[in-house]
């Protein structure tokens, strides 16, 4: 696995080279800058995953690189300033500018590797926080004692020790992001990032930036494939990826290196990409839709999820599993299922999978009231589900008067979002765009129960 990579840069050269040999004596990989315009270069031939940087140099001083790398956005690493004689303005407009810390000079070797140290870990902590607010629960273990599954885990164990590329089949919602962050967890690289990309929710136009970075002039933005530098980069919906962007993925797998949209220099990445589908990428190929060759790379060991319906054995663990998660992450107030509920949901076919099972839970544990959950509760639940994913066209009161229809319509949708948002009213005011006192009115008018959500 790469090693973390910082830039140095500094226009004394014995500090550059202090610096550096204290760094790489850790582990670290470190380079070096003689000031701004070597630091653009050094930024644009290679992400840095830390910068020391500076702040009096001739030329291009640190409060003008650290700007010019901000102007786009949030910075793209961790930023230490460095100074022997700071002023209170400089230090707040480098903290207005994202900087993570100050070190003194003359430096004191203590004191650079525990900033730096520190510098990794709120990085570490800022990007786990980042996953749960995107994710609906964190990185896990895949759930089921089954014997379909406890082979699927012992497979990815497997996998997990080798650095080849994988790619994870199955339906849609039976856990392919799961198993990705269990192969990465289990793996060499657990320790670097984990990068996610979902290709069916970018742009054809977009989707070779977003992977592969760009360039314009002194701008660089650092595309996926950067970012999952020294770690894994999961690329969901690999089918719908043009040819074009296929064959720049490819070279990647052959050369390890690639050039940004814009750019002209090779960048070197060291990283595993896990590829998930829930289409038969053989089809996609024969209809020459994507390429034969990236597909026998992804295909040489390919793990295959199983629909929920097939190991049905696990409903009773996963609904435990999703009271727990729900009742102790969101606040809801616990229930359970009786034995004849538990056996209809095992019989149920679940077209949706475990990310329907999931839904359904916390659907009855925000409307629901009691501490069992019957299975007239779950029929119910079952047949509204139902008619909403399979309805082709929303389900409209078109015989009720206009007042009645507009209150169904209203209760039916801000009860679906109210589900969707995790039963949070902060969150569903922002969604509906609607002011927070109003909303509390307009759900108790229309009879909805918001109480059981998180607040």
């Amino acid at each position: 696995m790469t090693s973390r990579h910082i830039l140095v840069v500094d226009d004394e050269p014995d500090i550059r080279s202090l610096v550096q040999e204290i760094l790489e004596d850790e582990g670290y990989s470190v380079a070096t800058a003689d000031g701004g315009e070597a630091a653009r270069k050094a930024r644009r031939v290679r992400r840095p995953d830390l910068i020391l940087l500076d702040i009096w140099m001739e030329g291009v001083d640190g409060i003008t690189l650290l700007r010019e790398w901000s102007e786009n956005g949030d910075l793209p690493c961790p930023v230490v300033m460095m100074s022997g004689h700071g002023t209170v303005e400089t230090a707040v407009e480098a903290t207005r500018l994202g900087a993570y810390d100050f070190i003194e000079k003359p430096i004191s070797l203590a004191k650079l590797l525990l900033t730096v140290e520190r510098a990794f870990e709120s990085e570490r902590l800022l990007r786990e926080n980042v996953d749960l607010r995107e994710h609906a629960q964190p990185i896990i273990e895949p759930q089921g004692r089954s014997p379909v599954m406890t082979q699927l885990r012992e497979q990815a164990k497997k996998l997990a020790q080798h650095n080849s590329w994988v790619l994870i089949r199955g339906e849609a919602g039976v856990g392919k992001g799961t198993f990705a962050r269990y192969i990465h967890a289990q793996s060499v690289r657990r320790d670097g990032p984990f990068v996610e990309i979902a290709v069916g929710s970018i742009s054809e136009e977009n989707s070779a930036a977003e992977l592969f970075g760009s360039e314009d002039g002194e701008t660089v933005h650092y595309g996926r494939l950067e970012q999952a530098n020294g770690g894994t980069l999961t690329i969901g919906d690999i089918a719908d990826m043009d040819l074009q962007t296929q064959a720049r993925l490819l070279s990647v797998f052959q050369t390890h290196s690639f050039t940004r949209l814009g750019g002209s220099e090779d960048v070197d990445v060291d990283l595993r990409v896990i590829a998930t589908t829930q289409r038969n990428l053989e089809d996609e190929v024969a209809a020459g839709r994507f390429r034969d060759d990236l597909f026998y790379h992804l295909n040489v060991v390919p793990l295959r999820i199983p629909a929920l319906r097939d190991h049905a054995d696990d409903v009773h663990e996963l609904l435990d599993y999703y009271i727990n998660y729900l009742v102790t992450h969101e606040r809801l107030s616990y229930r359970h299922f009786t034995v004849a509920a538990q056996n209809r949901l095992r019989n149920y076919d679940w077209p949706g999978n475990i990310r329907e099972l999931k839904n359904l839970v916390q659907r009855l544990l925000i409307l629901g009231s009691g501490e069992e959950i019957e299975v007239a509760e779950v029929e119910q639940a079952i047949n509204t589900h139902t008619v909403s994913v399979e309805s082709a066209t929303p389900v409209l009161p078109y015989d009720l008067p206009l007042r009645e229809a507009r209150e169904k319509f209203e209760h039916d949708y801000l009860l679906h979002q109210l589900i969707e948002v995790g039963g949070s009213v902060g969150k569903l005011s922002k969604r509906v765009g609607m002011e927070r006192t109003h909303l509390y009115r307009k759900l108790r008018a229309l009879g909805i129960d918001h109480k059981k959500g998180n607040e």
